[in-house]
């Protein structure tokens, strides 16, 4: 998982998988807490499941301000980047 293209599929996978989102529900404006109805249990979860996709540590405060798909993917497009 190393391009922008590849980080955005597998966030879209991952909700299907976790959440049972639908892929065309998932587009980078979608809000995660308000479009599709996670809570912070949820997201603690997606950051479990991608830190195990990225093999990078995700520090808690980098998914602070997530509240769209498109900040979820750049949080993970920094992490691997900088990693």
């Amino acid at each position: 998982m190393t391009t922008r293209d590849e980080i955005w599929q597998q966030v879209r996978e991952l909700l299907d998988e976790l959440f049972e989102v639908p892929a065309e529900k998932v587009k980078p404006e979608t809000r995660l807490y308000e479009d599709l109805d996670l809570d912070s249990i949820d997201a603690v979860d997606m950051v479990v499941h991608l830190q195990k996709r990225t093999g990078k540590k995700i520090s808690p405060d980098d998914f602070k301000t997530v509240r769209t798909v498109e900040d979820v993917v750049n949080a993970v497009e920094k992490l691997v980047r900088e990693g």
